[in-house]
Formats: C-alpha cells, structure tokens, sequence
C-alpha cells in the first residue's frame, strides 16, 4: 500500500487501504464525485525547504478534490496569503492545482492523507499514517522549523520526532525545541471556523510565520 519516491520518500498508493474507513469513505465519494482527486494527497514543495507545514486532513471540497493539500477552500486563501506574505511562496493562488502557485524553501503535508468523514480522522488513522510524515522529515535534510495547524497535527509532528505531547503543551505561537536548531511552531487551524468564531485571525496567523521567518533567517 506504500510507494518509494527517488529510492527513500514513502508515500502512499492511491488504493491506499491502510484504513478501512478511509478507504470506504474514499470509494463512495469516488462515485459520488468521479471528477475529484479521491485518493491519499500528496505532499506539496520542495524536500529541500527549511519549513514544513502540517495540517490535520484534505477537506472533502478541498484538497480532495482538487489533490493538493490546502487547495480549493477557505483554509488556503488564508495560508497561501501568508506563504506569499513572508517568502515562502510566490504567485497568486486560484485554489486550483494548475494556478502556478510555487512554494518557496518550504513544503505542505498533512497528519492524515485521505479526505476522513466529517473532516476528523480518529487517532488510529493518524497514528497509521504518520510513517509518511516520518518519512517526509527524514527526507528532510536542510528542515529547521516544522508549523503544527492544530492540536493534532501537533501531537503527531512530535510522535514523528519520538517525543511525548505530554511534554511538548500546544498554545498558538507556542514554540518548541525539537531538535538542535529544529523548531517546532504552533498554531491553531486556518479553518473558515476558526477564523469566523474569532479564535484565529489573519493577524494572529501571520505572527506566527513572522516568527517562522525569523526563526529561518537566523539558521541560514
């Protein structure tokens, strides 16, 4: 059910049945939406960036559709804005894969590949699917800071580090040590929820990747 890319990145297939629900949910959306991407979404940007960003999951009008992670809802509009804000992508993003958005010195992920139903995967699927955000880091080789969008991204990002999240408390703008000169940094989802119940506003979003910023100038 996995794939090797370039002799180390492992990825998964797009019959990927690592998770029986997923798969599932996956089949039926397939003949629901014939014209959607359906299947694990692949990860977004250079493996030679210093930035690593994690989200949860692809939404199901989103990345699922359109097979690329943060494309084609509300939750990119926001977090492209920021990438080109701070240098870490240019173009303008059309929330469509073919909008030549290009991402610079950075890379998009998420803890779980598949669409899940009701945008939650449980635990055990994010646990099954951290073996290809391992493999992402390891592959890795100039990262120097990782942003956690969530609580679950978060936990996962440091299981991948083998490092407790009982240690590690998530806050937004919280920052932790991962490694020598390997940050973690935290922030709450760029989810339209989030944003329109006031819990993260684009200023707040964009001080986090201000930090990131500086953070990466610092350990040029």
């Amino acid at each position: 059910m996995t794939a090797p890319i370039g002799g180390s990145l492992i990825v998964p297939d797009r019959d990927c049945g690592l998770c029986p629900r997923l798969a599932q949910f996956r089949a039926r959306n397939r003949e629901t939406f014939p014209s959607y991407h359906n299947a694990p979404v692949p990860a977004f940007g250079t493996l030679d960036g210093r930035l690593l960003i994690v989200g949860l999951a692809p939404g199901l009008h989103g990345a699922n559709q359109t097979g690329r992670p943060f494309t084609g809802d509300y939750a990119g509009d926001l977090l492209y804005d920021t990438l080109i804000r701070y240098g870490f992508a240019r173009g303008a993003y059309g929330r469509r894969p073919d909008d030549g958005l290009e991402l610079l010195d950075c890379r998009l992920t998420n803890a779980a590949r598949c669409v899940p139903p009701e945008n939650k995967p449980t635990p055990a699927e994010v646990a099954t699917c951290r073996q290809f955000l391992m493999s992402e880091v390891a592959a890795m080789r100039n990262l120097r800071a990782v942003v956690a969008l969530g609580t679950v991204s978060h936990a996962s990002t440091l299981a991948a580090f083998g490092l407790r999240p009982a240690h590690y408390k998530f806050g937004h703008g919280a920052r932790h040590e991962l490694r020598p000169n390997l940050m973690l940094f935290d922030s709450y989802h760029c989810s339209r929820y989030n944003t329109n119940t006031g819990r993260l506003t684009a200023p707040m979003f964009q001080s986090v990747f201000a930090d990131v910023r500086a953070h990466i100038d610092q350990s040029a």
